[in-house]
């Protein structure tokens, strides 16, 4: 007997088949397109995430083909606008949560509601769901009136699979429609994006079952007619599951081309300022922090693809090894899209601070490893200060294959760095195990128990020691080019 998790992501849909002990027995992925047909604009067909998920379902059962689906768990790109008419036809392309076109909204949000991040535990972004339709209404009125469902990506697949219009807490908390604290939708938010209660789902929790797979569905897909399917995650949620991140204080570092520290805390605790972001997690009466970090391993790429083209990451990450800890000097601000956790600021920009003719590539590779560590460091930092205890992070994303990169990150931000084993299954793995929570009864601690460890970074005291200057250092350096930025 056996689960499927689905993860919706931004640029393919993955399948993975789970058995009842955990066992991971196939995954599979289908690629989709991305559109961008204005500057900061990014969207997506949903009839596009259909296709990737019935191919990538069918490629995973066809390599596990004596595995007896039982259910299915869901997971996906958070924020996105899907918008439906009252016949439940797509309106217009899908609204993404990379998204940039709609600042102007977020300040309208904010001017409505004073108290919006009391309200919400988090500060309106370009990202969100709330001001991208507060866009469509003031842009493309005639698509507006047309509106009678407003879904989550992952949430329209559920739609498809089940005829059921729900969302999970998780995901639902990225909306900026909710009220965080008390699970629910929020009315006040509601009444200043012009939003009836019924144009959204309704709100479950991750492990409880959300609706059946229909015969249309379950034909096309090739799995047992009326399997439940359960609420599901947002992505960083569900990634979280994955990783065993379920307990006050559990802590996942996500280094992919943007950076996600992201805590589990012990009740509701925002922060006063907004800024990380507070959301429901994926399991019942559980919340989370979590700060972004928009250019992580993307700095690094960026760097590499710029100046050395060619050189392989492993060559690079292992130099910074030879350079001195804070590389004499040099600061490097991976700022290059703009930053959300801590400053909040869609107008931040990277920097080389304190190069010198002695600085070598060593050195410059080093300083970019550093700055990215600092700056997940500041998300870490903020989480510290809202009273979760933090003492080791588990790692995934491709920067865990350098050593060297994870001891300076275990170094800047004091914290025992682990590596696990299936550690980059993902929200696949979440949505898959809350599938096993809410189907198959398993326990949440046998479900979500965190896999075997293959390498371990604790800092050093010397080197913490030595780093605290040079993140008071790295702080100053972004309000002393700030007003750089717009200069031409």
């Amino acid at each position: 007997m056996a689960v499927l998790g689905i993860d919706l992501g931004t640029s393919g849909c993955k399948a993975i088949v789970v058995e009842r002990d955990g066992n991971i027995l196939a995954t599979a992925t289908a690629e989709y397109p991305l559109s961008s047909p204005k500057p900061l604009w990014s969207e997506q067909d949903p009839a596009d995430w259909w296709t990737g998920l019935v191919t990538s379902v069918r490629a995973a059962l066809k390599a596990a083909p004596k595995a007896i689906i039982e259910g299915i768990g869901l997971s996906g790109q958070m924020h996105g606008a899907t918008l439906l008419d009252a016949d439940n036809n797509v309106v217009r392309p899908a609204i993404l949560w990379n998204d940039g076109r709609c600042q102007a909204e977020c300040d309208q949000l904010h001017a409505k509601v004073p108290k919006l991040i009391k309200e919400t535990g988090n500060r309106a972004l370009v990202g969100f769901t709330a001001p991208k339709l507060l866009w469509v209404q003031r842009h493309e009125p005639k698509v507006w009136k047309k509106v009678r469902k407003v879904l989550l990506p992952k949430d329209w697949l559920r739609w498809k699979l089940t005829d059921a219009f729900v969302a999970d807490m998780s995901d639902g908390a990225g909306m900026l429609l909710m009220d965080v604290a008390k699970r629910r939708w929020s009315k006040t938010m509601l009444a200043a994006c012009g939003i009836d209660e019924s144009y959204l789902g309704t709100l479950i929790e991750g492990s409880a079952i959300s609706g059946y797979v229909t015969r249309d569905a379950a034909d096309e897909l090739g799995v047992p007619v009326g399997i439940p399917v359960i609420g599901g995650g947002g992505d960083q949620a569900a990634g979280a599951v994955g990783a065993g991140c379920v307990k006050p204080g559990q802590t996942t570092i996500a280094l992919g081309t943007s950076g996600v520290v992201f805590t589990t805390t012990a009740g509701y605790a925002p922060d006063k300022a907004g800024r990380l972001h507070t959301f429901c997690h994926a399991l019942p009466g559980t919340w989370h922090q979590m700060g972004v970090m928009l250019s992580a391993a993307g700095s690094l790429q960026w760097y590499r693809d710029t100046f050395f083209p060619g050189v392989d990451f492993g060559t690079l990450c292992a130099e910074a090894a030879d350079a001195p800890l804070g590389s004499d000097g040099l600061i490097f601000l991976p700022y290059l899209t703009g930053e959300r956790t801590p400053h909040c600021d869609p107008e931040a920009r990277g920097a080389l601070i304190g190069l010198t003719r002695r600085h070598q590539r060593a050195h410059i590779t080093r300083a970019v490893l550093e700055g990215i560590c600092f700056g997940l460091t500041d998300s870490l930092s903020l989480i510290r200060s809202n009273g979760t205890t933090v003492r080791e992070a588990t790692v995934t994303g491709g920067g865990t294959r350098s050593a060297v990169w994870m001891q300076i990150l275990a170094d800047i931000a004091n914290v025992r760095i682990i590596l696990r084993a299936g550690g980059d299954a993902g929200p696949a793995l979440g949505a898959a195990r809350l599938a096993l929570i809410g189907v198959c009864n398993v326990p949440v601690a046998k479900a979500c128990a965190p896999g075997p460890v293959v390498a371990t970074y604790s800092p050093k005291a010397a080197h913490v020691k030595a780093y605290i200057p040079l993140t008071a250092r790295f702080a100053q350096a972004y309000p002393a080019v700030r007003s750089l930025y717009g200069a031409r």
